[in-house]
């Protein structure tokens, strides 16, 4: 299948899910996330908010809280629109809504952080494989953004995803960026010992 129809083919299969299943997923993926190594290793963390039925890492962003961690969020450019940045993200941040309509803190250059100074970051994806390949939205924006990673190994980059988003194999281009395990409400792939 061609990374088109496999992407409309999982996006599906995430938004079926009904609310009871969104909610009890996220609680899930928090105690897997929140228990595993990479995660209490980390002061400095970015995720997402969810939109499109993506598994909604909102506990893990009140845990990052609780335990006086780091919290970020991607925020676009919109002068630039190819370009992602990290932002500090707290409950009482300015939000506004991007290009997509998904919530993001309002763009300030001076709350933002290197993604080279992130320890770990929590990415949203469409679909993935156990050989830590993603296939995301289809924006590149992950890519472009942790491309130096082929010359670094930091952050540890932990992909999100429903259990019912994995398949055997993801079809891999030249540019896309592998990650060192995803999360699922179910189990932690790769990322054992990091």
């Amino acid at each position: 299948m061609d990374r088109a129809s496999l992407r409309k083919q999982l996006r599906h299969n995430r938004q079926s899910l009904s609310a009871e299943q969104q909610l009890a997923a996220a609680k899930k993926l928090s105690s897997v996330v929140c228990g595993s190594e990479a995660f209490r290793q980390s002061q400095h963390i970015a995720l997402y908010l969810a939109s499109d039925g993506e598994i909604d890492p909102g506990f893990i962003a009140e845990a990052i809280w609780r335990q006086d961690k780091f919290c970020y969020l991607p925020v676009l450019d919109q002068e630039q629109p190819d370009r992602m940045y990290f932002q500090i993200y707290r409950p009482d941040s300015r939000m506004v809504e991007n290009r997509y309509g998904i919530a993001e803190p309002e763009l300030d250059l001076e709350k933002t952080v290197k993604p080279e100074a992130l320890d770990l970051v929590l990415m949203p994806l469409t679909g993935f494989d156990e050989q830590g390949n993603r296939l995301g939205m289809g924006g590149g924006y992950y890519d472009r953004t942790f491309a130096f990673l082929a010359k670094s190994s930091k952050p540890i980059l932990i992909g999100l995803a429903h259990e019912c988003q994995k398949v055997s194999s993801i079809p891999v281009a030249d540019w896309d960026i592998p990650m060192n395990g995803v999360a699922t409400e179910k189990q932690l792939y790769g990322a054992q010992g990091q």
